[in-house]
């Protein structure tokens, strides 16, 4: 890692501050990394931080361009998407502290994106498929089974998921509360009566089993007790998967995806979408409109006279 001066230091240590009062706790260190790229860059051409103007960001968007992988291959425009909104985030910082009177960074545009599909949806039937795989006659099956309904009934991410308490789910009036989720935002969303009922079950039967201190205070609990990690859980899913025989690579996020999916086929209306997701925007949620046309396709490839 880049060792900055003293001054340059404390300023990314405040910057870290904010972004830990602001986002969740994975932001800032999945942000800082490209402001260090971009401040070793401006090192490398004697520039100061402070007096950054907008044409020198563009000189930096440029070799962004020309940034190549190890192999060879450039990198993709969302990844220069991606440096570009840190370093637009880092910019306001810095502007809110009074450090620069005016933002360089105002003028500079992304690069233009594909608006992709989500690549793996599932089935009806491989989304029950693998809600029902897990065996419910032991602890860990019922642990499963309860975090697997809770994902498809309610398509909350992953981390959101992993900081849940006993105390975020009322299985009587069948709600669940995602506290600080993403943008450090709070909703409460509903429970499918499968939903709520294995989740019952399983505080009632599976976790006091599990739990190995009073001082634990998570929902989902790992075979020895401790908080349920993202890696962990992904695992979890993609076995279940597996043992219900669907071939698609699932993942927390494909129960996101489908959920959305199923509700928009079953004619919910997007606006109700957009407030179970969490979503910032209606644009967001708006991607799942298209998942229409995929279908359509499909149906012309088989029933069109030319569509083979």
């Amino acid at each position: 890692m880049v060792t900055f001066p003293p001054k340059i230091q404390r300023l990314l240590k405040l910057y870290e501050d904010d972004l830990h009062v602001r986002y969740t706790e994975r932001t800032p260190p999945s942000y800082l990394p490209h402001v260090y790229a971009f401040l070793d860059w401006l090192a490398g051409r004697g520039l100061d931080v402070v007096a950054v103007r907008s044409e020198d960001l563009q000189a930096y968007q440029n070799d962004l361009y020309a940034l190549r992988r190890k192999d060879g291959r450039p990198y993709a425009a969302s990844y220069q998407s991606i440096r570009l909104s840190v370093l637009k985030n880092f910019f306001r910082f810095l502007c809110r502290r009074n450090y620069l009177l005016h933002d360089p960074s105002a003028e500079i545009e992304h690069p233009r994106l594909d608006s992709r599909l989500p690549r793996t949806i599932l089935t009806k039937q491989e989304a029950k498929r693998i809600v029902e795989a897990p065996d419910t006659t032991t602890a860990r099956g019922l642990r499963d089974r309860a975090m697997l309904e809770t994902f498809y009934a309610t398509g909350i991410r992953v981390t959101e998921l992993s900081n849940l308490t006993p105390y975020d789910v009322d299985t009587e009036e069948r709600t669940l509360r995602v506290i600080l989720g993403k943008g450090r935002k709070d909703r409460n969303v509903p429970l499918t009566r499968a939903a709520a009922r294995a989740i019952e079950t399983y505080l009632v039967k599976a976790r006091p089993r599990l739990v190995r201190s009073t001082k634990v205070r998570w929902l989902y609990l790992q075979d020895r007790g401790g908080k349920m990690d993202r890696s962990t859980i992904a695992r979890i899913v993609m076995h279940w998967a597996k043992q219900a025989r669907v071939r698609k690579h699932v993942t927390p996020h494909t129960f996101r995806h489908s959920v959305a999916t199923h509700l928009l086929k079953g004619r919910a209306d997007i606006r109700y979408i957009q407030v179970l997701l969490g979503h910032g925007s209606l644009k967001t949620t708006e991607r799942y409109t298209r998942v229409e046309i995929s279908d359509l396709r499909e149906v012309i490839r088989r029933a069109h006279p030319r569509g083979r």
